[in-house]
């Protein structure tokens, strides 16, 4: 179903020590869509991505993810979870020691038992699929630049054909037409593979070009889920400060849109 909530959180409260970062956030993911949450600096964007794939433990609320509880599951329940959601996060993450293949192939070490050459053909495929050219395979990270890492950790990502794909602040650190080359590249797969996206992003060109709904973090919760429309009607002072500067007018002019 169009409007199927692939992440449900309810009642969200994360704090570290007597720091509350959320009270009382709700916010739902449909299927299939790309979900852009953005928010002033400490708002928690960060914060929530990582308290929904079970990273920081919630003080209080419910979180559900395809259809499951994370909290409630015994390891091997979870395991099976996290099986189907795939993350980039903002550095790339990926293991400096272990060429672009041999960081794809960790998922397959740790969840599946599958000979060595199958490995190879599957992480090469992974690495095609994110543009990358074959050779950058045999490579290590450090011998990637900042756009070629990205890419490389997508790949590590869509590792085991997720269905939900988390991202942190992907074109950050990008310059210009390399973070445009990304966002094309995320809108592509994601209708290709039908993906469910949860993207944190403070880059207005990415929301634009990518987003389907936006998830605005202020006051320690989400003020406002809605479309890009819904984001410029807002009379909210940080939306319309974000939306309407000259930064939002830019990137909105940029795809061609009234701004």
């Amino acid at each position: 179903m169009k409007d199927e909530a692939v992440i449900d959180v309810r009642g969200l409260r994360t704090q570290f020590g007597d720091h509350v970062v959320h009270e009382n956030l709700d916010l739902k993911v449909r299927k299939g869509e790309v979900l852009g949450i953005v928010g002033g600096s400490g708002t928690g964007k960060s914060v929530l991505l990582r308290t929904i794939v079970g990273l920081n433990r919630p003080a209080a609320g419910r979180i559900e993810v395809l259809g499951e509880e994370p909290s409630m599951l015994n390891e091997e329940e979870r395991q099976a979870l996290e099986q189907r959601w795939g993350i980039l996060f903002q550095d790339g993450a990926l293991f400096s020691a272990l060429t672009v293949a041999e960081n794809v192939q960790v998922a397959y070490r740790e969840h599946l038992k599958m000979p060595g050459d199958m490995m190879d053909e599957l992480a090469a495929l992974k690495v095609r699929l994110v543009g990358l050219p074959i050779e950058a395979a045999s490579k290590y990270p450090s011998e990637l630049s900042g756009g070629m890492r990205k890419r490389a950790g997508l790949a590590r990502a869509l590792a085991l054909d997720p269905e939900i794909l988390f991202l942190d602040e992907p074109t950050a650190g990008l310059d210009p037409i390399g973070a445009a080359a990304f966002d094309r590249l995320l809108k592509e797969l994601q209708q290709a593979l039908g993906l469910t996206v949860f993207l944190v992003t403070h880059d207005l060109d990415t929301l634009y070009a990518t987003c389907d709904r936006i998830a605005v973090l202020a006051d320690k919760r989400v003020i406002l889920a809605g479309t890009m429309e819904d984001m410029m009607a807002s009379d909210h002072p940080w939306i319309t400060e974000y939306f309407k500067g000259p930064r939002g007018r830019a990137a909105g002019r940029a795809q061609g849109k009234p701004g």
